[in-house]
Formats: C-alpha cells, sequence, structure tokens
C-alpha cells in the first residue's frame, strides 16, 4: 500500500473514545451513567462520608466587591437606578460573608471530627458558582479543609469559584444527576437567601422527605428570616391545608451564625453522629 493510500485510509475507533457517539442521543444513558459513577469513584478516592450542602443566590456580592460597586457608582454619572442597585447588593452582601463564616466554622469543627475517625465528614458542599457557592467553599477553603463544588453548565451566571478543593470540583451537564448527588451524601442543607435556582432546589428537598423518600433525616436550615418571611408564607400553606402544620417542623429558621452553627452541630451529634448509616 503507497503512503497516499495508507493515509487516506478509514481508520477504525474504540467505541469509548468515539466522541460522536458519546455525544449523540443514543448514548445518553451512557453520559448520565458517568455522571453517577465518576463523582462516586472520587469521593471514595477522598474518603468523603457525607456532607453539609450550602444553596443561595450566585448573585450575592462580597461585602467588598459590593462596596466597591457602591462607591463607583457614587462617583460616576450613573442613573439613580444604578445607586439603589449598588445600595441593595451592599446590604445583601451581609450574606455571603455569614455564609462565608458559617462554612469555616463548621468546617474547623468538622476536621475535628476527621482526625479522630480517620473519614472526612459533614464536607461543605455548593453548587461550585459565585456568590453564596462562593462563600461557603471560601470559607471552608480558610479553614484549610476539603469543600465540594458540584457545577453545571449553563450559558450564563455560572463558572466555578477558585476556592474548590483541587479534584472536587465537578461539572454537571444534566441537573437531575447534580440534584441527586447535593441530595444523596447530605446530612443538613444550609439555604440561603436566592432564587429560582435556590427554591427549586429547597423544594426538591423539602418534597423529598415529605414524601418519605429520604431513608436518612435531612435537616434544613433557613438562613435570613426576613428575607424567607417575605419571600414564603409557609405557615399559610398549612392554614389553607394544603401542608400537614408538623411539614413546617422540616425546616428551621435563623438570622445568625452562631444559632445556626449551634443548632447544625446539634443536630448531627444527635442524628448522623448518634445513628451512623443511611442512605437515600
Amino acid at each position: 500500500m503507497n503512503k497516499k493510500a495508507k493515509e487516506s485510509r478509514y481508520r477504525t475507533v474504540k467505541a469509548y473514545e468515539n466522541s460522536e457517539f458519546l455525544h449523540s442521543r443514543d448514548a445518553r444513558s451512557l453520559r448520565i451513567q458517568a455522571e453517577y459513577l465518576e463523582p462516586e469513584t472520587r469521593f471514595e478516592n477522598f474518603n468523603v462520608k457525607d456532607t453539609i450542602v450550602f444553596f443561595g443566590s450566585a448573585r450575592t456580592k462580597s461585602r467588598r466587591q459590593a462596596q466597591k460597586a457602591l462607591r463607583e457608582a457614587k462617583k460616576s454619572p450613573a442613573s439613580k437606578k444604578d445607586l439603589v442597585i449598588a445600595e441593595r447588593d451592599l446590604k445583601m452582601s451581609r450574606y455571603y460573608e455569614e455564609a462565608r463564616e458559617l462554612a469555616k466554622q463548621l468546617t474547623y469543627w468538622s476536621k475535628d471530627l476527621s482526625e479522630e475517625g480517620g473519614e472526612h465528614r459533614f464536607i461543605i458542599c455548593t453548587g461550585g458558582g459565585p456568590g453564596i457557592m462562593e462563600a461557603a467553599n471560601r470559607g471552608a477553603s480558610e479553614a484549610k479543609g476539603l469543600n465540594i463544588g458540584l457545577n453545571i453548565s449553563l450559558p450564563f451566571e455560572q463558572h466555578d469559584n477558585p476556592y474548590i478543593t483541587r479534584h472536587l470540583g465537578f461539572e454537571f451537564h444534566y441537573f437531575f444527576m447534580r440534584k441527586f448527588w447535593f441530595v444523596y451524601l447530605a446530612k443538613v442543607i444550609v439555604v440561603f437567601p436566592g432564587g429560582f435556582g435556590t427554591l427549586d432546589e429547597l423544594f426538591e428537598v423539602v418534597t423529598l422527605d415529605q414524601t418519605g423518600k429520604l431513608s436518612k433525616p435531612i435537616k434544613i436550615v433557613l438562613y435570613g428570616e426576613q428575607y424567607w418571611k417575605d419571600i414564603i408564607n409557609f405557615e399559610a400553606l398549612a392554614e389553607y391545608g394544603t401542608i400537614s402544620p408538623d411539614d413546617l417542623d422540616m425546616m428551621y429558621i435563623t438570622d445568625n451564625v452562631g444559632d445556626a452553627f449551634d443548632y447544625i452541630i446539634t443536630e448531627l451529634a444527635e442524628n448522623a453522629l448518634a445513628h451512623p448509616g443511611g442512605v437515600l
């Protein structure tokens, strides 16, 4: 065979190296399975047993970012609307700083447990993006602890933050697989102020709990008392009879880092540590 014919000859390729096939409709089940097996392998390699998940808005700025934006809004000939937005963002930045501090305190506490048992317990886990997610990953990183980022491919807003532990940052295509990994390892979920995505994640977990689809207790902490009172009238759901009054006990509302920390470690000590085990 001459050189020209050899170069032009069609080359076969192994099925698992066929990129066109792997991205096709026929291989969807393989992609879904990969988004289950690949994270599972990494969690096993890092000996991660369970997590504390932080949900919240990707748009929440740090105090430093918000202060800088406000200074620029005051200096530039911006519209009054821009100034109002900058002032609002500075007010909301408290949630970034408090998520950061809470994640830091919980990481110090979990590291002490890990040293005793050799397992990585109650690792901070977020959606891996900016805002509240960045704040929680940042706090855990500042405490020199492992932390997880379960990112999702989106056309806007979402990019992985720089504080996620190397090799524990994930990029999901399927929302439902990402949600699975949020819940599967979670023992506590802390929900800071957020938008549609945060509400979707919150009600997913509440529904699983209410319908008995969880074989382990997952405590839900709603952080930001006034925000949650303004956004959702949970009591009205019970008053109208669309949920049971007991369903309200699934959520603990607080507005203080110290109170949230005490509640979380108490619940984990009574449930997850005293009664280990239980899977989704």
